[in-house]
């Protein structure tokens, strides 16, 4: 039972970062909803379903992006996006 166990959990493949950095930035660049077809096409280079479904996953469980019936949107503002709102907004 333990030797089958090992063997599932040997069998998926861990994303590499240089892979995971990839995704996110066509996901930022984009910049609108998309869906996972058509993230596929826009990677530069070719991720396994199975390797991009786990990326996507650590996106969501991070806070990066948000992923519905429709597709998937980057929702995550990086520090300087956050700081120019900051200046904007009204002190309370």
């Amino acid at each position: 039972m333990s030797q089958q166990v090992l063997v599932t959990e040997m069998a998926h493949h861990s994303p590499t970062l240089n892979t995971v950095l990839m995704v996110e930035d066509v996901l930022k660049n984009t910049g609108e909803l998309i869906s996972v077809a058509k993230l596929k096409r826009k990677l530069p280079r070719k991720v396994m379903h199975q390797t991009l479904l786990r990326i996507l996953d650590y996106l969501q469980m991070s806070g990066k992006i948000i992923i519905g019936t429709k597709g998937i949107l980057w929702i995550f503002a990086e520090r300087k996006e956050l700081d120019a709102l900051i200046k904007r907004g009204t002190e309370l």
